[in-house]
């Protein structure tokens, strides 16, 4: 569940390998346990492990950590405890916790992976109990869903937010830097002066950041303890250019309201704004007094209403704000799947026609499709999703060919970019008719509108080129091979008042800008009557 459409790392599993280990004798024919009992102490029995004269040896195999799917499943399935410890080489630590009888081998292995989490850790055994049984009942479901969020969205990692007018950069450490526009005070540094020049918000110093929203005139950031700091517009239901939020707030402010929920993401949309919690639940502010979300709220409401019906009991590990509708995406025990909610203009909800949806709604066709949902990305008027087997499908207004197809048509419904489909995608990220996908070897491609040189696309000598013209099918972004590094995140302008800009993050935490820079959101210096760059640069701040 940890987190957003920042970036999007695959759930990684680190190899440990093979040691020497003394030989066990034992007897042969080795007798069979019995099921009804765990033998966790031994017996006397010749050929039955003696757990008594080494208890914590099952633990090791707990401490190692990163232990596969598949690794688990074997230490369920094996009828003897020697046949599955004889194979596996994690014995080398002291345990961490003394073992619970009552639980398979698997599941406290996926237990102790849980406490190593950042998001479980601080959670009292109340809190557990109560996630575990929102999760299915089981600790390996509750470690599926944490490590489907840490595969959302770049929690307590670096990541670059290139927002309306302005933009937020997080280091690895929590730092926070911003720039550009800044009207509402957006930049939080007490001021409204524009700032071409990444600065450090001060205010902050202290607090770890770990993930960042930014929409039209307003900013959100959220703690690692699940605080939630906003500045800017002083209204959860501005419009892009409405009447709300008369009063500025210039510095982080924490948001009293949500001061009761561990906040894990914030996603910032038209007419209203969304977080989700620690626990998987989906919480919405105003949009109105027609219940378009399911509940009843004013435009000005400033309380935290659940997302309800069919995501009440459903935990969800991602959530992507697009105008006017939400896309939440769900981990349960038969695996992932995609609610949405709100407008269906364009068919951007993704369930075969263009009607509104006032709760949210499974989107059935993955199941069509045989695809597990990883990623969920809403732009302005289209959606995109990464499957676990690295498959891409978009829906939505398709103008300009953001949705990938080779052409400018609606669809209703996720449709497979089959243009891709010799590529492994990771990340993909969705903005005003725009659609950038990263692959699992860094590589950058890009669709749709090229309004503001936005995708990329600059290939003349003298950088002007078609870099405005727009791209019906994924590109290859040759400019980002140039920087010698593998992209890990791309993050664009998700407005449709706004011209675009684009960031991308490398591995090493370099941060490459391009797009329209007028407002200083590129933190890049433009000079004379420059107001885009047509080529990544590289911004002076290193992310590490």
């Amino acid at each position: 569940m940890d987190a957003t459409a920042s970036g999007t790392p695959t759930i990684q599993y680190h190899n440990i390998p093979d040691q020497p280990i003394t030989t066990i004798v034992v007897a042969t024919p080795v007798p069979t346990f019995e099921r009804r009992q765990r033998h966790c102490f031994g017996t006397s029995i010749p050929g039955e492990f003696p757990l008594a004269a080494n208890p914590s040896i099952v633990l090791h195999v707990l401490t190692a950590c990163n232990l596969d799917p598949q690794d688990l499943a074997k230490l369920e399935a094996s009828d003897l405890l020697l046949s599955s410890l004889a194979t596996c080489s994690f014995f080398r630590q002291p345990a961490n916790f003394a073992p619970d009888f009552e639980l398979s081998i698997s599941e406290l292995a996926a237990l102790d992976m849980c406490q190593k989490r950042g998001i479980f850790k601080p959670m009292t055994a109340e809190q557990r109990q109560e996630l575990k049984q929102r999760c299915g009942g089981s600790w390996k479901l509750v470690l599926k869903f944490l490590l489907a969020g840490e595969a959302c969205f770049r929690r307590e990692k670096s990541q670059a937010i290139a927002g309306p007018g302005h933009s937020i950069a997080v280091t690895s450490k929590g730092t926070v830097y911003s720039f550009g526009s800044n009207s509402s005070g957006q930049l939080g540094h007490g001021t409204t002066e524009e700032e071409w020049r990444p600065r450090q918000i001060r205010s902050l110093q202290g607090i770890r950041i770990v993930q960042a929203a930014a929409g039209a005139g307003r900013t959100m950031l959220i703690s690692d303890a699940g605080k939630v700091y906003a500045f800017g517009k002083d209204s959860f239901g501005e419009t892009e250019y409405g009447v709300q939020g008369s009063k500025l707030v210039t510095t982080p402010q924490l948001v009293e309201s949500l001061k009761d929920i561990f906040v894990v993401q914030a996603a910032i949309g038209n007419f209203f704004t969304a977080v989700l919690s620690r626990e998987g639940r989906v919480y919405t502010f105003s949009w109105g007094n027609d219940s378009k979300l399911g509940h009843q709220t004013e435009p000005n409401d400033v309380e935290p209403h659940p997302l309800l019906g069919a995501l009440e009991n459903v935990p969800v590990v991602q959530i992507a704000a697009g105008y006017c509708y939400l896309l939440a995406l769900a981990c349960q025990p038969n695996g992932m799947s995609v609610y949405s909610v709100g407008c269906g203009l364009g068919g951007k909800l993704g369930h075969g026609s263009r009607t509104d949806e006032k709760q949210p709604r499974l989107i059935e066709q993955f199941q069509l499709l045989n695809l597990q949902p990883m990623v969920v990305a809403a732009g302005a008027w289209h959606a995109a999703v990464v499957g676990q087997d690295g498959r891409v499908c978009t829906w939505g207004w398709g103008r300009y060919g953001c949705l990938g197809h080779g052409n400018e048509e609606c669809e209703s419904v996720p449709k497979v970019v089959e243009a891709l489909s010799n590529v492994k995608a990771v990340h993909v990220a969705t903005g005003d008719y725009t659609t950038f996908v990263v692959s699992d070897d860094g590589d950058v491609y890009s669709f749709g509108c090229g309004e503001s040189a936005s995708l990329g696309h600059s290939t003349a000598t003298d950088g002007q080129g078609n870099r405005h013209a727009n791209v019906l099918a994924p590109e290859l972004v040759t400019s980002l091979k140039q920087v010698n590094e593998r992209v890990v995140q791309i993050s664009l302008t998700n407005s449709i008042y706004w011209n675009a800009h684009t960031f991308a993050l490398t591995e090493s935490g370099k941060l490459y800008a391009f797009g329209a820079g007028d407002k200083g959101q590129l933190g890049i210096e433009l000079v004379a009557n420059q107001t885009e760059r047509g080529n990544p640069e590289q911004v002076d701040i290193d992310l590490r």
